[in-house]
């Protein structure tokens, strides 16, 4: 991803672009003009917000720019809080460039927690901000005027979601302004990535200016981190060596550049390449060394394990590699010190970016690769082999329930990728089933948070399809996941901001994740003799489909295996063709 923080820069970010140090004054008449012209010039190009009564100097700041015709940064107008924090979410997953969200104090705060906690363990920059409530009854512009305004104070209103942002900070005053707005751009871009949170109260945001001065940008992040060279070495000398190597990537992929490099080492060495739990296309799904998407059939016989940035490359309680078995872990943070508890070996710690972390253990390898050549051959024959087998194995699958009704998600999934082109992007809250679906190019796969909050699929489809409008978007979401989305504000936004995206809804009546986490603790408990699972069935279904028509959208129901595809070319010619947003609803098996 790029290390700069935004891509256009206003008058102070080019002097500095120049290496001449100008500062720029602009004509304004309150802090928060001040705060919007200062987002302008450090390049943030959107505002998601949903608005309160907090907002009143922001209302008014976004009509000065209007009236003068300033096209940034632009407020799209989000009605619901999570929706707007996953929008800023998807908006960075295709540019690599942080947006800001606002919401209204804590309430507005509360409704936004999930999707904080998604952007977190995802490692996403996000400019989060809430207004803060009047903290004067009495006596200053912005006091308190409204009935709300006693009842929504916090003690701490900064805590809420302190475990889950990187900073957080209340502006008290508009001379402060500038080095609290950088630092939250620089905090937030500083490796591992995250969300920061600040807190911006009434009386401050209307407090009046004669003017303010902006000053080139001066809290610039490192570059790319670089590995410690001898543990470059270590890992190499123990790859070369290994007689039975695995690779488990789950993020390498956020970073596209990271991909190809990926590629070239899993070549050069003919090394497996496993995706578990996969956030990103991290690997072409086609490549003769792709091992599919689960460690454990090759854990048994691994002897040097390569984990590029995965949180959890295996679950203990399963399956886990045998004792003498090497861990090299490759990420920025390796040990992922933000999770309280994580128990997994960390034998030669890579702490680097993924791109140039690759390109090290690349280089470094070479001196073995000609000593190798045989054995390396050889093992890139078997796991073609291997590789071939697992294909047939699911294709087998997908055939045997091509004319299930109801629909099987595999053969849903299968589907989508009949149809769907190359460089589309597919957003995945859970339900597009891996062994159906093949990637091959950078930056066309994402999937949910590490974290799981549910309600990200479409907001993060929403800020894709914002950023790169000529790209067409799925979005693949489960029933529950869907009604998780608030669909309504969602929709909203689809039409209001002219971004249609597909969205394929995989019903199948049910929590099928809480249902299977009851199995996998209780196999022999009470629902399964009684055919009865408390709090995992989600009938009577609604007419999904029927909710994106309010918004002048394509819906249909889809019933029989048949239909699938004719279905899913229709949703996208409307998406492609008319200009409208789609909802297919998949009638799936009851899990």
């Amino acid at each position: 991803m790029p290390r700069t923080i935004a891509k256009k820069a206003g008058s102070a970010s080019r002097a500095r672009a120049s290496g001449v140090a100008q500062p720029t004054t602009v004509a304004v008449e309150t802090t928060a003009q001040a705060y919007l012209e200062l987002l302008r010039d450090r390049g943030v190009e959107y505002v998601f917000a949903n608005g309160g009564t907090d907002f009143a100097s922001i209302v008014d700041a976004f009509a000065k720019m209007a009236t003068e015709k300033k096209e940034t940064p632009r407020p799209i107008t989000v009605p619901h809080e999570a929706t707007a924090v996953s929008m800023a979410h998807g908006y960075y997953l295709a540019t690599g460039r942080p947006q800001v969200v606002m919401v209204h104090v804590i309430v507005g705060a509360a409704n936004a927690s999930g999707s904080i906690m998604n952007a977190a363990r995802a490692r996403v920059p996000i400019i989060f901000s809430a207004g803060r409530n009047p903290l004067t009854e009495e006596g200053l512009p912005g006091c308190r005027n409204r009935p709300i305004h006693w009842a929504q104070e916090s003690f701490d209103q900064g805590n809420l979601l302190r475990e889950f942002t990187k900073w957080d900070y209340e502006l008290r005053s508009s001379l402060q302004l500038q080095s609290v707005v950088d630092r939250a751009l620089a905090i937030a871009m500083q490796e591992p990535r995250g969300p920061v949170y600040l807190t911006l109260p009434r009386e401050v945001l209307a407090e009046r200016l004669h003017g303010f001065t902006l000053t080139p940008f001066r809290q610039q992040t490192n570059g790319l981190l670089y590995p410690d060279p001898d543990c470059i070495a270590e890992a190499a000398k123990l790859l070369a060596k290994a007689k039975n190597p695995l690779v488990i990537a789950q993020a390498i992929g956020r970073d596209p550049a990271a991909v190809p490099q990926l590629v070239e080492l899993a070549e050069l060495f003919g090394l497996p390449v496993v995706e578990m739990h996969r956030y990103t296309m991290n690997f072409p799904t086609t490549h003769p060394l792709h091992l599919g998407f689960d460690p454990d059939p090759f854990l048994d016989e691994a002897d040097v394990i390569l984990v590029l940035d995965a949180d959890v490359p295996w679950f203990p309680c399963v399956k886990k590699p045998k004792e003498s078995a090497r861990v090299i872990q490759l990420g920025v943070d390796p040990l992922f010190s933000r999770y309280p508890i994580r128990g997994f070996p960390v034998d030669v710690p890579l702490q680097c970016d993924g791109r140039v972390g690759l390109q090290a253990l690349v280089a470094e390898l070479r001196r073995y690769a000609p000593g190798a050549a045989r054995a390396i051959e050889a093992r890139a024959k078997r796991l073609r082999a291997e590789h071939d087998r697992q294909r047939a194995t699911w294709a087998a699958a997908v055939r045997k329930v091509a004319k299930d009704a109801p629909l099987d998600f595999a053969w849903v999934g299968h589907c989508i990728n009949e149809v769907k082109q190359e460089q589309d992007i597919v957003v995945n809250e859970y339900d597009l089933m891996p062994t159906v679906a093949e990637f091959t190019a950078p930056g066309t796969y994402f999937g949910l948070s590490p974290s799981g909050g549910l309600g990200w699929g479409l907001g993060a489809a929403l800020g894709i399809k914002l950023a790169l409008p000529e790209r067409t978007v799925i979005a693949a979401v489960g029933d529950g996941s869907y009604m998780f989305n608030n669909p309504t504000p969602a929709h909203f936004v689809a039409r209001a901001q002219n971004l249609p995206i597909l969205v394929v809804i995989f019903n199948n009546q049910c929590w099928r994740a809480v249902k299977n986490a009851h199995l996998s603790v209780h196999p022999d408990g009470w629902p399964s003799a009684s055919n009865n699972f408390p709090l995992c069935n989600l009938d009577p279904s609604p007419d999904y489909e029927k909710i994106v028509g309010a918004h002048g959208g394509y819906g249909e129901r889809v019933e029989t295996p048949d239909q699938v595809i004719p279905a899913l070319r229709r949703g996208l010619r409307a998406v492609q063709e008319e200009g409208r947003q789609a909802v297919l609803h998949m009638v799936c098996k009851h899990a």
